[in-house]
């Protein structure tokens, strides 16, 4: 009676390596390390809001005992040290940051709900979604409410590090940001439009760079170039340098865009001319010319119409609507400067007294106040 064939079976590191180069197992591997990363980006979230909501109450305890007992800023000072002293290991326990808790509170307490208020916490709203140490930036260099809550919303869509948050209030994108004259309304349906817009600044700040009044085009286009990163920097967000002088080759001749970028949130091309000179109707035809070819020959199925931005020196914002009105293609004008802008929260800073000269003053203030 013969032998039945006992089933070829791999080796144990035959089958693994098998297993390591198998399609549903790398897939697996990617599905699972999403959701980690999904899972941890959550519990970091959740985090930081239970720190904000944890600042709010302390900063809420602190002023209504102040309030029904008279105490003053002895109080605080020596709540903080306590608190320290309990909780050796965690961080934000100072005199200074008790002092931010309390202003924290005094500064939000009367803003109406920003959501649905499901408690008492619930209207900090976005604000518990950026770090305590992004609402310290947004509480001493904004007073209005309006702004800190823009910029806190651009700050978890955008991602702004302390950095780059203090740079766009420094630059004061909050009054520039969808201020250009643009024919998006007449081209575009809501919200496109709007979002649209908000890609592009007036005035653009470009006082990186040391040109004299009387610069040239040229000029101002290497100084743009040279200094990349800084001219990113001040265009916005999510743009991409795609090249200077651009060749576009149009029936045998070719033609030249000053700088072109590709913005990245928008999935579109924005064509940049220079003008050192006010604004003129003409440079208009030049720009919807460029846009034309840039459409037919770089855009894809999957980006949107390009824009094409005239950044001159001045500009009537008359004269550049009357130019954009009858346009078929996306167009915006701007003016741009090269003079050093007067950063007015850093210079102030610098003519304060030391923080503990001030927080002598707070506390006699919250002494009075409480007597």
């Amino acid at each position: 009676m013969p032998r039945e064939k006992k089933a070829k079976t791999l080796p144990a590191k035959a089958e693994e390596k098998e297993l390591m180069s198998n399609n549903d197992y790398m897939s697996t591997l990617t599905e699972l390390k999403k959701h980690i990363r999904e899972c941890q980006l959550r519990a970091a979230t959740a985090v930081n809001k239970e720190l904000i909501q944890l600042y709010w109450t302390i900063g809420k305890s602190i002023f209504e005992r102040q309030e029904g007992s008279g105490w003053g800023a002895k109080f605080i000072e020596k709540l903080a040290k306590d608190l320290q002293n309990e909780f050796p290991g965690v961080e934000g326990f100072s005199k200074r940051n008790v002092f931010r808790m309390r202003a924290f509170y005094l500064e939000y307490k009367l803003v109406p709900p920003l959501v649905a208020q499901l408690n008492e916490l619930e209207h900090l709203g976005v604000l518990t979604q950026i770090p305590w140490s992004h609402n310290i930036i947004l509480m001493e260099k904004i007073e209005s409410i309006e702004q800190r809550l823009w910029y806190a919303e651009k700050t978890v869509e955008n991602k702004w590090g302390k950095r780059a948050l203090e740079d766009w209030i420094d630059r004061d994108i909050y009054s520039r940001q969808g201020k250009a004259v643009t024919n998006f309304s007449l081209r575009l349906p809501e919200p496109q439009s709007t979002l649209a817009k908000e890609t592009l600044c007036d005035p653009y700040f470009f006082d990186f760079l040391n040109l004299p009044p009387g610069h040239l085009e040229k000029e101002l286009e290497d100084g743009l170039v040279e200094k990349i990163q800084e001219t990113l920097l001040a265009f916005g967000h999510g743009f991409a340098f795609v090249g200077r002088q651009y060749p576009l080759e149009i029936d045998g001749d070719t033609f030249y865009v000053d700088l072109l970028f590709y913005h990245i949130p928008s999935h579109r091309y924005i064509a940049v001319e220079l003008k050192t000179e006010p604004f003129k109707a003409e440079h208009t035809g030049q720009m919807n010319f460029y846009l034309a070819a840039i459409d037919d020959m770089l855009k894809t199925p999957q980006d949107n119409p390009s824009i094409g931005l005239i950044l001159c020196k001045r500009k009537s914002k008359i004269k550049a609507e009357y130019a954009l009105r009858d346009l078929q293609k996306l167009m915006s004008v701007a003016e741009y400067s090269t003079e050093t802008q007067k950063k007015l929260p850093k210079a102030i800073a610098a003519l304060l007294p030391p923080i503990e000269e001030i927080e002598e003053e707070l506390e006699k203030d919250i002494t009075t106040e409480s007597e």
